[in-house]
C-alpha cells in the first residue's frame, strides 16, 4: 500500500487554478508554534475533553493509506479544528489558499468519523493572528457521507499516480540490489570510503569522512548510498553541494549509474533567479503567463517529467515546463516529491525555510544525505543563520515613493529610524557587542514588519502587475530575517553594532539614516544544523579537508554518535616535492619585505621546471605587489592574475590558460577564492603551487569577539577562529597540484610558521616536508 500525508494528498488532488504567490506576510516557525499552543491552551481551559494533536489515519480501497495529525477535537461539542496562523489582513487571503485549507480539514473530518463511527461532525477552520492574538473562525457542519465522498474523490485522483510511483520504486530497488560499480574496480581509497558510507547507512549514523582529492569522492559516496537504499527503505537521497561544479560532478556520476542499469529519477534544483522565465513579472496568474492556470497544466507536465528517459537537470526541466506552459522553478519544486535523488545547494536542506527539509518533515521521509565539500558548510551555515540591518537600506526605503504616499508606512519607518539613530549616537566605539537586541529598536522593527506586510498585501490587490519598490522590499526581507533569528538568540550568535562607513549601491542617492549596521551574527551554526542532520536517516559529510574532526563536529553540530574517518591517500610522497621556506615571513608587517624573495623564488622555480603554476596570496593588494615586482624585475616570466569580481566567463578564461602543453606560466590568485578549490587541473595543466600565507582570517574586532566566544564555548579560541580555518584553505589550495596517481608536482609553503609543530600536524600525512 502507498502511504501519504493528508496535506500532500490535498496538495496533489485539490489544488486548482493559478499559481498565486502574491506577497503575504507569514509567521515565523516559532510564531506559528506559539500560536498553535495558545489556541490549544485556550481550548483545554474551556473544555476538559479537548484533544490536541490528534493522530488520524485511514485507507482507501485497501491500496492507499492516508495519515495526518489534526490540530484539535472537542468530543463534547463534536467539533474538529484546523488552526492556521497568519499575519496581516485575512480578507486578502487568496481564495485558493482557503479552499486548500478546507480540503485538508474535510479529509481529517472523514478520518475521524471513520475512526470513531460518527454520523456527522462540525468542522472549524480557525485563523489565529499571531500578533493581535485574535481568532477568526469559519465553521461548517458536515455529514459523514459528505466527507467520505470528498475523501474518495481526492484519493481517486491520486491513486493512479500512487500505483505508478510504487511500481517505479519496486523497479528501482530491484535494479539497485544488483547494480555493479560502473568502473569495475574501485580506486585506491575509494573502496574504503564506499564501505564507510554503506555502513553509515546501515547503522543510521552520521559520517564525517576526510577523503583526499583524486579518489572519486562523488561516485564513491553516491554508489554505496544508492546500494543501501532498498535495504534501509530510503525514500530519497539528497546530494548537497556548495558550488555549481559539485552539482555537475554529481549529475555526471548519476548518469553513469543510469547507464549501468539504475532506473533513477534524478533532479537538479537551481536558484529561482536562474530558472525564472519572466523576472520582470509578479508570481501570479494576472501577471505571469506561466503562473496562469498552473495547477490545471501541472499534471501533464509532472507526468512527462517522471517518464522522461533523461535525468531532470536544469535544461530538461525547463524544456518540459515550457512545453506545458508552466513555471520551470515551481515545476522543479513539485518534482522534488517524486524523484529518487535530488541535487542542489546546501540551502535546500539546511536553510531556515529549506524546501527539502520541509518536505522530509511533512512526508516523514527516510532520507540519506550526502554533503559535498563539507568544510564549506561552516561559513555557509553561519550566513544562513545571520542577519543584518543596513542603514542605507532603511534610508532608501524611507525616500521611496511608496513610503511618501503611505502615511502609516512613513510613520513606522520614521519611528524605526529614530530608535536606530539613538542607538548609533550612544555608540562610542567603532565596533561593539551588545548583550541583546535593544528593546525599543526591536519593537519598532516588529511594527515595521506588520505595516510593511499590510502595505504589500493592499498594493497587490490593487494592481495585477504590481511590483514592489525594490528598496522597500530589500529592507523588508532584512527585517524579517533578523526578527526571525532574534527569537532564537543564544550563545551561538553575537549581536553587534558597527559604525563603519555604510555601504552604498551605485544607484544610491540617499544619505544613511544612521551610521550603524546592526548584525545578528551566527558563529556556531551547530544548534541549527544538528536538527537537520538528525532528521535524516543517515548523513555523510565529506571533503579533502576536515582536519581536525572535532572542530567540524563541534561547529556543524554532528550527532554524538557520529563516526569520523580519515581515508588513506592514494598518492605517494614522491609525487609532490614540498618545501617550507621558513626564512620568509608573510605576516602583515613583513609583507613589503617578503615581496622580493618570493618573486625570486617563483622565478627560480619556473626557470628550473617550466610549466603551469598557481601562486596564492592572502589579499588582492598583496597579489598586486607581487605582480608589479615581477613585471619590473622578471619581465620575461609569463604571469597573469585573478581580478576582483571576475564573471564566470572570465574565470573560465583564466583556467583555460592552463593548457595540457604547460605553457601558461604562473597564475596569481587569492587564497580562499574561486581558484583555490573546486577546480581540476590534472597532468601538465598544473605542476606546482606557491602558498604565500597561512590563510589566517584577518585580525579585527569581529574575529576577536569570535575568538573570545570560541574560548568560552570550546576552550580553543585561537585555534577555532584562526588556525584551523586558515590551514584548511592552505590544504585546499595545495590540493590543486596532485589530482591523479600519475601526477608529479612542486609545492612551496612560504612562511616560517609552516615549520611549527602544531601547523605541520594539520597538513596531509602523506606529504614529506622539507625545510628551506
Amino acid at each position: 500500500m502507498y502511504s501519504i500525508a493528508v496535506r500532500e494528498l490535498c496538495e496533489f488532488s485539490a489544488k486548482r487554478g493559478d499559481l498565486d504567490l502574491r506577497f503575504t506576510p507569514a509567521p515565523s516557525a516559532q510564531e506559528g508554534i506559539a500560536g498553535h499552543a495558545l489556541v490549544a491552551q485556550g481550548r483545554a481551559e474551556a473544555s476538559a475533553s479537548y484533544q490536541a494533536e490528534l493522530s488520524l489515519s485511514g485507507d482507501y480501497a485497501g491500496r492507499l493509506v492516508v495519515r495526518g495529525r489534526a490540530d484539535g477535537f472537542d468530543p463534547a461539542r463534536g467539533r474538529l479544528e484546523e488552526v492556521k496562523t497568519y499575519k496581516g489582513r485575512l480578507d486578502r487571503q487568496p481564495e485558493a489558499h482557503r479552499a486548500l485549507h478546507w480540503a485538508q480539514l474535510k479529509v481529517y473530518g472523514w478520518l475521524l468519523c471513520a475512526q470513531q463511527g460518527l454520523d456527522e461532525i462540525e468542522l472549524a477552520l480557525v485563523y489565529f493572528h499571531v500578533l493581535k492574538q485574535q481568532e477568526t473562525v469559519f465553521s461548517e457542519r458536515c455529514t459523514a457521507a459528505e466527507l467520505r465522498a470528498h475523501f474518495e474523490l481526492l484519493c481517486q485522483r491520486f491513486l493512479g499516480w500512487a500505483e505508478q510511483q510504487l511500481a517505479h520504486v519496486e523497479q528501482r530497488n530491484a535494479a539497485l540490489q544488483v547494480l555493479a560499480f560502473p568502473f569495475g574496480e574501485f580506486r585506491q581509497g575509494q573502496r574504503a570510503l564506499a564501505e564507510a558510507v554503506y555502513r553509515g547507512a546501515a547503522s543510521g549514523r552520521c559520517l564525517l569522512a576526510q577523503a583526499p582529492t583524486g579518489i572519486g569522492k562523488t561516485l564513491g559516496t553516491l554508489f554505496p548510498l544508492l546500494k543501501a537504499m532498498p535495504g534501509q527503505r530510503l525514500d530519497k537521497v539528497f546530494f548537497l553541494a556548495a558550488k555549481t561544479s559539485g552539482r555537475q560532478l554529481a549529475l555526471d556520476a548519476l548518469q553513469r549509474l543510469r547507464q549501468a542499469g539504475a532506473p533513477l529519477r534524478t533532479l537538479e534544483l537551481v536558484a529561482r533567479d536562474k530558472a525564472c522565465e519572466y523576472p520582470d513579472r509578479a508570481c501570479h496568474g494576472e501577471s505571469c503567463p506561466l503562473a496562469q492556470g498552473f495547477y490545471e497544466r501541472l499534471p501533464a507536465a509532472r507526468a512527462e517529467a517522471v517518464a522522461a528517459p533523461a535525468q531532470l537537470d536544469q535544461a530538461a526541466v525547463r524544456a518540459i515546463a515550457l512545453a506545458h506552459q508552466v513555471c520551470p522553478y515551481y515545476l522543479s519544486q513539485e518534482l522534488a516529491r517524486w524523484v529518487d535523488v535530488v541535487i542542489g545547494d546546501y540551502n535546500y536542506y539546511f536553510d531556515v525555510a529549506a524546501l527539502l527539509h520541509g518536505l522530509t518533515q511533512l512526508n516523514d521521509w527516510r532520507v540519506g544525505l550526502l554533503v559535498d565539500e563539507a568544510h564549506n558548510l561552516l561559513e555557509r551555515g553561519r550566513k544562513m543563520y545571520s542577519a543584518e540591518l543596513l542603514p542605507e537600506t532603511l534610508a532608501e526605503a524611507r525616500r521611496g515613493s511608496a513610503a511618501r504616499a503611505d502615511p502609516a508606512l512613513k510613520k513606522a519607518l520614521d519611528k524605526l529610524s529614530r530608535a536606530w539613530t539613538v542607538l548609533a549616537r550612544a555608540q562610542t566605539e567603532p565596533y561593539a557587542v551588545l548583550p541583546a537586541l535593544p528593546d525599543k529598536l526591536f519593537a519598532a522593527l516588529q511594527n515595521c514588519i506588520v505595516v510593511l506586510g499590510e502595505h504589500f498585501s493592499a498594493a497587490l490587490d490593487d494592481a495585477a502587475h504590481f511590483k514592489p519598490d525594490p528598496a522597500l522590499q530589500a529592507f523588508y526581507f532584512e527585517a524579517l530575517q533578523l526578527a526571525r533569528l532574534a527569537e532564537q538568540l543564544d550563545s551561538h550568535s553575537l549581536v553587534d553594532l558597527s559604525l563603519a562607513e555604510p555601504r552604498r549601491s551605485a544607484r544610491s542617492v540617499a544619505k544613511p539614516t544612521a551610521a550603524a549596521t546592526l548584525c545578528l551574527r551566527n558563529i556556531v551554526p551547530a544548534p541549527f544544523l544538528r536538527p537537520r542532520l538528525e532528521a535524516a536517516h543517515c548523513a555523510t559529510l565529506f571533503s579533502a579537508t576536515l582536519q581536525p574532526s572535532h572542530f567540524y563536529a563541534d561547529l556543524l553540530g554532528l550527532p554524538e554518535q557520529h563516526v569520523a574517518m580519515d581515508m588513506a591517500s592514494p598518492f605517494e610522497a614522491s609525487q609532490l616535492q614540498v618545501r617550507i621556506h621558513q626564512q620568509i615571513s608573510t605576516r602583515y608587517q613583513h609583507r613589503a619585505a617578503s615581496v622580493a624573495p618570493i618573486a625570486a623564488l617563483m622565478a627560480h622555480q619556473y626557470t628550473a621546471a617550466p610549466g603551469n603554476y598557481l601562486a596564492f596570496f592572502s589579499s588582492y593588494d598583496y597579489l598586486q605587489q607581487l605582480q608589479d615586482h615581477l613585471a619590473t624585475h622578471y619581465p620575461a616570466l609569463p604571469v597573469f592574475a585573478q581580478q576582483r569580481r571576475m564573471s564566470e566567463a572570465e574565470q573560465r578564461q583564466f583556467l583555460a590558460r592552463f593548457d595540457e602543453q604547460g605553457r601558461a606560466g604562473i597564475g596569481l590568485a587569492v587564497l580562499g577564492g574561486a581558484f583555490a578549490e573546486g577546480i581540476d587541473l590534472p597532468g601538465q595543466r598544473l605542476i606546482g603551487a606557491f602558498v604565500a600565507t597561512l590563510g589566517l582570517p584577518q585580525l579585527n574586532p569581529v574575529n576577536e569577539q569570535i575568538r573570545e566566544r570560541m574560548e568560552q564555548l570550546f576552550g580553543a579560541g585561537y585555534d577555532y577562529t584562526y588556525l584551523y580555518p586558515g590551514l584548511q584553505k592552505v590544504v585546499q589550495a595545495a590540493g590543486r597540484v596532485i589530482r591523479t596517481v600519475s601526477d608529479q608536482g612542486h609545492l612551496h609553503l612560504i612562511d616560517d610558521r609552516f615549520a611549527r609543530r602544531e601547523v605541520r600536524a594539520l597538513l596531509p600525512a602523506w606529504w614529506r616536508l622539507d625545510g628551506a
